[in-house]
């Protein structure tokens, strides 16, 4: 996994120590709150840590790293494979705030459907921002992807199954569908959610594939401020992380499922169309911890 340099370092040179002992354990405590992974996530973390150290099971630094790493992979663990469909086409629906790389997100996934074989058709359904309309646009003609859209104030839930009626007719394979992040009251833009959702259910004649929530993970703990009301408007199957390049916040991922109990199921760790990786706790685990060669 190419992220979280900064983060890595702090804890690479954390386990270094010689011993086991108060102020290494305060240390990596410091760590995990600096790396935004939330008080109760990072206490509930270390009061595990410190009973197998009062035990005698956890004797050398080493000892600590594998058991932190074992627990952070538990605590993500769940359902990360992303879902498509027998019955052609797949629906994703994309959600979540302005500013979170929504967009540049959903032509991240066009270009790994592509990859693996797939014909994704884009759905320009945040139709209260010209911009966002135009970038899809702009996605689409790089990555040679067919763009469904209207004009700007267009009923998104209209975008939405023209999306869906258009992959049957012309065979695409997955229909990746943008949404607004932002209106002009918050109780607007869950109602328009929810509507977008039940109109991309009556044109499937069911539910859609996956509702992906696009968070920006380097906004730490403000990320789950922003996904309690989305996962509360529309049944959110997955979430999707941004901008973790070489962030000291990375931390944030391990808090977010904590609190939600929602799967990460990707990673953007860059700027471009392949800059996405897809979810492995595991590896996410180890890399965070300094482990596969992350150290640098």
């Amino acid at each position: 996994m190419r992220f979280l340099r900064n983060l890595v370092q702090r804890f690479t040179q954390i386990f270094q120590r010689a011993e086991v002992d108060e102020e290494f354990l305060d240390e990596l405590e410091e760590a995990l709150i600096l790396a935004d992974v939330g008080i109760a996530t990072t206490e509930k973390l270390m009061r595990a840590i410190r009973e197998g150290v009062k035990k005698g099971e956890l004797k050398t630094t080493d000892e600590v790293k594998a058991r932190l790493k074992a627990m952070i992979a538990d605590l993500l663990s769940g359902e990360t494979n992303l879902r498509l469909s027998e019955n052609s086409p797949s629906v994703w629906l994309f959600v979540g705030v302005n500013g979170t790389g929504k967009t540049t997100t959903i032509a991240k996934f066009a270009r790994w459907l592509q990859k693996h074989g797939k014909k994704p058709l884009l759905v320009a359904a945040d139709t209260f921002r010209a911009a966002a309309i135009e970038q899809l646009k702009v996605w689409g003609d790089r990555l040679r992807v067919p763009v469904i859209a209207h004009q700007m104030g267009a009923d998104p839930a209209a975008v939405a199954f023209d999306g869906v009626q258009a992959a049957k007719a012309r065979g695409y394979d997955v229909v990746l569908i943008d949404t607004a992040g932002r209106m002009h009251t918050k109780q607007n833009l869950l109602e328009e959610m929810r509507k977008i959702y039940r109109v991309v259910t009556k044109a499937l004649e069911r539910e859609p594939d996956e509702v992906l929530l696009v968070l920006d993970g380097t906004t730490g703990q403000n990320a789950i401020a922003q996904a309690e009301g989305f996962t509360a408007a529309v049944p959110v199957s997955g979430i999707v992380v941004t901008k973790l390049d070489g962030t000291a916040k990375g931390g944030a991922v391990i808090a977010i499922k904590d609190r939600l109990g929602v799967a990460i199921k990707a990673i953007g760790v860059g700027e471009t169309a392949d800059d996405l990786e897809l979810f492995d706790p595991q590896s996410f685990a180890s890399s965070l911890l300094g482990e596969n060669g992350q150290e640098g």
